[in-house]
């Protein structure tokens, strides 16, 4: 493909870490870091609209598809349509708007492949160190193997979590427990639950992933959660798809989820009573919607749990699955007391508390030797940080699919390559706005994952390019249609 870096056999793809000498560096025009779907959608805008550019993916795994290769437990799955999800590059065709996840990997693995893009990957490639260089103009990049690059440009596609390590608390008694007890980021492969007794611990998107899941063939399945969620039951096919095309439906989702999203904090009262009176319908008569299944806060302020046609629901209606709220004393032999009384047996054990928000996927980054703490940096365009040189870091929506804010700053960073190679410019900067301005966290949110984050996470400003949106449509017109030069952005040439 035009464009790409000449490798050396050592370079391309096997599936294992690359074994060249730590001594050999290759230089690039820019270096995307993760082989997920941000990191697919920036290598296919690059190829196609900067051409001359030579550029190069490193992959930390041995495989395509960041979250849907990682996750292998039973039932995963998308939370957003594929509409939205998918590349507007190469639309979803399925039958099914929600999917599974290896029907996601295969996606992704896919369209690299269809792309040219999957030959130039370097798996086993897990950047550990960044260090920006103001006198040379280029990021020097490591890897864990030791092995070192140079880029003009670094484009972080390496999601918002750690790989490594799931959040989990833990409780007393575990030693006690003589059971299993699994964590979905790390599913084992020999987990046989048929007939088996099952608590999964949580309510988000996990959990009732799972529980539903596990429910076809284990004897119970137990939600076992400390406060409830918001759950929303969905068809998992789009009827109106085949009519309207690709294009169409990706349009009428988003704009729907932005009327909802809307409707959400305009009148969090009404959309509450709605959202408990359609799963009013859809469980058996009489069921404890009080308890559990109405949050403590409003719509929106944590991301809403989706369940394609109503399954969670289907099987508590069909006697499978239970839902116990409260909070747990102790693990015992055999399973779990709730501080108000109540045993729950069970044989299996799996902790769906969450993930441990982990940003530029641990690369120690710096600039000039300086590190970079990005709790002290701005969010630049929702893609940048301010002093941070020639650097996107990919963070999608909280309230939409992930890919259509990603394939938005894919966009802006060929924009703004373009936009540096006409005037003879080697390197942009994000400037702060001008002192007093109040900062405030880049995510308006109170999942559990952000609320422990917090501390780690960069900040934004109330207005300008400062702030972050978490709505399409701006972000559309600010990063497409928006001025490059702004004065907010400082522009240098080489030397």
């Amino acid at each position: 493909m035009p464009g790409m870096a000449d490798a050396s056999a050592a370079d391309r793809p096997t599936g294992s870490p690359s074994s060249e000498p730590a001594d050999a560096a290759d230089h690039l025009d820019l270096l995307i870091v993760g082989a997920g779907i941000s990191g697919i959608d920036a290598a296919w805008h690059l190829a196609r609209r900067l051409p001359a550019k030579s550029w190069a993916i490193l992959e930390a795994r041995d495989a395509i598809g960041g979250t849907w290769d990682l996750f292998r437990y039973p039932g995963v799955r998308s939370d957003s349509d594929m509409y939205t999800l998918g590349f507007p590059f190469r639309p979803w065709r399925g039958d099914r708007s929600i999917v599974d996840g290896p029907s996601i990997r295969a996606y992704v693995e896919e369209t690299a492949r269809e792309s040219g893009i999957e030959r130039h990957i370097r798996f086993g490639a897990k950047v550990v160190r960044a260090d920006w260089s103001s006198a040379e103009a280029r990021w020097r990049v490591e890897t864990e193997a030791g092995r070192r690059y140079s880029a003009g440009f670094l484009y972080l596609a390496s999601g918002y979590y750690d790989y490594d390590r799931g959040y989990r608390p833990e409780w007393p008694g575990e030693a006690d427990y003589r059971g299993r007890i699994a964590h979905p980021q790390f599913w084992p492969e020999d987990l046989d639950h048929a007939g088996k007794r099952v608590v999964v611990i949580g309510s988000g998107a996990t959990a009732v992933t799972l529980v539903p899941a596990m429910a076809e063939t284990a004897a119970k399945v137990t939600m076992l959660q400390r406060s409830p969620t918001y759950i929303v039951a969905r068809p998992a096919r789009d009827r109106l798809a085949p009519k309207l095309g690709p294009a169409l439906t990706r349009w009428k989702n988003v704009l729907l989820a932005m009327f909802f999203f809307n409707r959400a904090r305009k009148k969090p009262a009404r959309v509450k009573r709605a959202i408990l009176d359609l799963a009013a319908k859809d469980l058996p008569p009489g069921y404890d919607i009080g308890r559990h299944l109405t949050p403590s806060y409003n719509p929106w302020d944590q991301r809403m749990c989706l369940i394609p046609d109503g399954d969670l629901f289907a099987a508590i209606r069909a006697g499978k699955v239970a839902i116990a709220t409260g909070a747990i004393e102790r693990f015992t032999a055999t399973g779990i007391r709730l501080e108000g009384g109540e045993e729950i047996d069970a044989d299996i054990i799996v902790t769906a508390t969450g993930l441990v928000v982990k940003l530029f996927g641990g690369i120690a980054l710096s600039v000039d030797g300086e590190p970079v703490n990005p709790a002290e940096r701005l969010s630049y365009q929702g893609v940048m940080l301010t002093g941070v040189p020639n650097m996107a870091v990919v963070f999608g929506y909280t309230n939409a699919s992930w890919t259509l804010k990603s394939d938005l700053a894919a966009r802006y960073v060929c924009r703004l390559l373009r936009h540096m190679d006409r005037r003879g410019y080697a390197v942009c900067t994000p400037q702060p706005p001008p002192e007093p301005f109040e900062r405030l966290p880049m995510l308006d949110f109170s999942s559990g994952y952000v609320k422990r984050a917090e501390g780690s996470l960069p900040k934004q400003a109330a207005k300008g390019p400062w702030k972050v949106h978490q709505n399409y449509l701006r972000d559309l017109v600010a990063l497409r249609l928006g001025r490059i030069d702004s004065r907010a952005m400082a522009f240098r040439k080489a030397g």
